[in-house]
């Protein structure tokens, strides 16, 4: 299968900005760039389909370029209800660089920072060689532009229009980069960037967009209980990213297992038939997430995450190493205690409110310690470990740390 055919499977494109883009996807080696503003020191799971197309397009022999938006960052792409912060301009330095890095690890792109030709225009020169070329009734028919028009724009804003148009420029000048790539909220900002080029050069670029990927419910893809779910794994544990995904729903799963893994069109069909005849095994869940924890951070630690998510499932906490179980139960009260009975502990810690309800709770076998059932009010708790867990019922975990 040719590649233009694979994306448009994998349901990789939204927007084509010209026909002719399909045979060059096929048969020719471009240069093309993704870009992304250092909003944050660190990508995180919503970046990662994106990198994955510009990795697909890589592996078939086209040459990518990641722009770190330094400039444009200090700007901030228009929202479509209310204008960004302003970031402190030390703060978006230290975040590209640590993009940088992250990325050139992860993908092996060239990477390039468009603070390092926009610092050098001039507020004259940017108004006679780049603003002459855009019209503003052009410009405020765009889609984000055109839904701020009733709230209000500020000219800053409207300008990071010709600032991402100025970088397609750019590239195509000095790396011969003919293509960008990016989310469907770019595509207003591909098209004044190809339209700026063929203005100035007479030359044709292309750009396509993908759709944004959403839950099921029209959320944006790697948020967790509002947090942003980070490729850095001091940020977010390979734990985590794989839990969100193991909890994938049936209807999103093969969605998410075309755009996020690199297996073949027969495997994810044949995972799509166990959803479907087997849907209590989630094989295609689990395979997804470690894949994805694979990919980001290795082999080792997507096993690692398989066998804290097993443990858990069969209350064999005893099987974690004191580093897992601070993986697996991060954010679980937690305190520290010294040597003492499980009663004392769980009404000292509130784990129970009283002795007495401590005693229900150990008689009817609602308690255990690191997957064991507790019965015995005097059962002591020791520190020959770091840590214990107390579960209480179905769902309520306390991490003990010993003294």
């Amino acid at each position: 299968m040719k590649l233009y055919d694979d994306l448009v499977w994998r349901g990789l494109i939204k927007d084509f900005s010209s026909p002719d883009l399909i045979e060059k996807l096929n048969n020719e080696k471009l240069t093309f760039y993704i870009g992304t503003d250092p909003t944050a020191d660190s990508l995180h799971l919503g970046h990662l389909s994106s990198f994955l197309i510009s990795k697909r397009l890589k592996d078939a022999g086209h040459n990518p370029i990641l722009l770190i938006g330094g400039g444009t960052g200090l700007i901030g792409d228009p929202r479509p209800t209310t204008e960004r912060d302003m970031q402190i301009k030390d703060e978006i330095f230290k975040n590209a660089e640590s993009l940088k890095k992250q990325v050139e690890k992860l993908f092996g792109f060239k990477v390039v920072n468009n603070y390092d030709w926009i610092k050098e225009i001039s507020a004259i020169d940017f108004l006679r060689d780049y603003g002459k070329y855009f019209n503003v009734n052009y410009m405020i028919n765009k889609d984000i532009i055109r839904r701020r028009l009733d709230s209000g724009i500020t000219y800053c804003e409207l300008s990071y229009m010709i600032l991402q148009s100025l970088d397609f420029l750019n590239l195509y000048k000095k790396e011969g980069c003919t293509l960008q790539v990016a989310g469907s909220d770019q595509w207003g900002n591909i098209t004044s960037g190809i339209d700026l080029i063929r203005k100035k050069t007479g030359k044709e670029v292309y750009g396509f967009t993908m759709p944004l990927v959403v839950d099921k419910f029209g959320n944006k893809f790697g948020k967790s209980e509002g947090n942003a779910l980070w490729l850095d794994r001091n940020k977010t544990s390979p734990y985590e990213i794989y839990q969100y995904l193991v909890n994938s729903d049936d209807e999103k799963v093969i969605e998410y297992l075309k755009i996020f893994t690199f297996l073949t069109h027969e495997e994810i069909n044949s995972l799509e038939e166990s959803t479907k005849k087997e849907p209590e095994k989630r094989l295609a869940q689990k395979t997804l997430a470690y894949e994805v924890v694979k990919f980001v951070h290795g082999e080792e630690e997507a096993e690692k995450a398989i066998k804290i998510s097993e443990s858990l499932f069969t209350g064999n906490i005893k099987e974690l190493t004191d580093n897992e179980i601070e993986i697996a139960f991060k954010g679980v009260p937690t305190f520290t205690t010294n040597k003492d009975t499980i009663i004392n502990i769980m009404v000292n810690n509130n784990i129970a409110a009283s002795k007495r309800e401590a005693r229900e709770f150990l008689s009817n076998n609602a308690i255990t310690l690191d997957g064991e059932t507790i019965n015995d009010e005097n059962f002591l708790i020791d520190n020959n470990k770091n840590y214990h867990i107390i579960k209480r019922g179905k769902k309520k975990y306390y991490l003990i740390k010993m003294n």
